[in-house]
């Protein structure tokens, strides 16, 4: 079976990766790369080897299959375009910037009967996969608590700008976490609470994140999704957990996996991948969840319920103090 598939923007900074494992599946057929920006398409498309399709509807009538990496407002758009024309989506997070449109794709995904997915890779970490073994067997007792970060360099470009993004650093980092709480605990958090601040660039939109989010039960999770790396910090990446049990603690980092390299000469520092391509995994089981007729692990439920926290911390900034949870 050859699948078609094509990239529906290529705005986000994962596109590049996603076309590289897209590449690496001996089912996908690459049919080309649709962008809203004619000059960053035709930039790509060089650089990468990969045709430019004039207009979305071209796309999507190529295509089995497509992955949307535009700027996040326009998720719901070109994912409700291609799903018309009988498309699966892959789509990046955020699922979208509200959940009136994540609800609306997911309710198209259901109509057309093709699969939504939401582009989480953490999930297929075999260092979550393993945390979630060892949760589930509760053989550290009752869990009281969890530390956890999504923290990383600034983008810039769209991603500061909120007409394009819906936010800055919450909307773009509390997702990814929120996803790993999701299949972790099983259940939604009762109170969201979220402080930002914008002390690294004084931008217009928050670079600095910080939630509380309470659980049933006593338990409680605190999230830094800061935009507060410097520009040569050494990794991409920065998700970790400490879970904190009756009778011990877990401590994951979801992306050290691999080698520090330094030398004399040329970059002084280099980090080495030694570890699971996560967005291949990704990609994988996008292919899988198609070809096997079934629901992804990161559908299209899973991207929303991750949006509402996020939004739940910017209605906790208005409000000015915690809401409940949607």
């Amino acid at each position: 079976m050859s699948l078609r598939l094509s990239l529906l923007g290529i705005a986000h900074v994962h596109a590049p990766s996603y076309l590289a494992c897209a590449a690496q599946i001996p089912e996908v057929e690459i049919v080309g790369i649709y962008d809203r920006d004619p000059d960053r398409a035709a930039r790509f498309a060089e650089q990468h080897g990969v045709a430019v399709l004039p207009a979305p509807e071209v796309a999507v009538d190529l295509s089995d299959a497509v992955v949307i990496a535009s700027e996040n407002v326009f998720h719901r758009e070109l994912a409700e375009l291609a799903l018309a024309a009988g498309c699966h989506v892959l789509c990046e997070k955020p699922l979208a910037t509200s959940l009136e449109d994540c609800d609306s794709m997911i309710a198209s995904a259901a109509a057309a009967n093709r699969v939504l997915m939401t582009a989480f890779p953490c999930p297929y970490s075999p260092a979550f996969q393993r945390l979630q073994q060892r949760h589930q067997s509760g053989e550290l007792g009752v869990l009281r608590a969890i530390a956890t970060t999504n923290r990383g360099t600034c983008p810039h470009s769209w991603f500061t700008q909120k007409e394009l993004s819906g936010g800055g650093a919450m909307i773009d980092h509390v997702v990814h976490v929120a996803n790993l709480l999701d299949l972790l605990l099983g259940e939604t958090p009762e109170r969201v609470h979220a402080t930002v601040g914008n002390q690294m660039y004084q931008g217009e939109t928050e670079d600095i994140a910080m939630l509380t989010l309470d659980y049933p039960d006593g338990l409680f999770v605190t999230l830094d999704s800061s935009w507060s790396r410097p520009s040569s910090y050494r990794t991409w990446g920065d998700v970790t957990m400490t879970l904190t049990y009756d009778h011990g603690v877990i401590e994951v980092d979801l992306f050290n996996q691999g080698l520090e390299r330094f030398s004399n000469s040329g970059k002084s520092h280099q980090s080495v991948g030694t570890g699971s391509n996560l967005d291949l995994l990704v990609m994988r089981e996008f292919v899988n969840a198609i070809t096997e007729n079934r629901t992804p692990l990161t559908d299209g439920n899973a991207g929303r319920r991750a949006v509402a926290i996020a939004l739940d911390g910017y209605a906790s900034l208005k409000e000015g103090q915690p809401v409940p949870a949607r």
